[in-house]
């Protein structure tokens, strides 16, 4: 399993951004897909998750703001966000997991200028 996240970049707060993740994975319409992010010097945080069929699930600091999405015919996992704050400044990394083993992308960095 292959993960390729990107979309990331510098915005002004309240601005903002589509991060994409490209996945290779014949059954990917059956994984749980989410995406963390990494500030410098704290932990992984799960952002949003979205399950095989669509429901989803976000972390109270972004609930309102992002939005995950996924193509299943194209292998792809979205996060639009919007109304982004100095404090979504971090790497955001696409996951999943798959029998008990967990898959990450390379991280893409978002920066938000206050």
């Amino acid at each position: 399993v292959q993960l390729q996240a990107s979309g990331g970049g510098l915005v002004q707060a309240g601005g903002s951004l589509r991060l994409s993740c490209a996945v290779t994975r014949t059954r990917f319409a059956f994984n749980t897909m989410a995406w963390y992010r990494q500030a410098p010097g704290k932990s992984r945080d799960m952002v949003a998750t979205i399950y095989s069929g669509g429901s989803t699930n976000y972390a109270d600091s972004v609930k309102g703001r992002f939005t995950i999405s996924r193509d299943d015919a194209k292998n792809m996992v979205y996060l639009q966000m919007t109304s982004l704050k100095p404090e979504d400044t971090a790497v955001y990394y696409c996951n999943t997991v798959e029998s008990r083993v967990a898959y990450w992308g390379q991280g893409t960095l978002v920066t938000v200028s206050s």
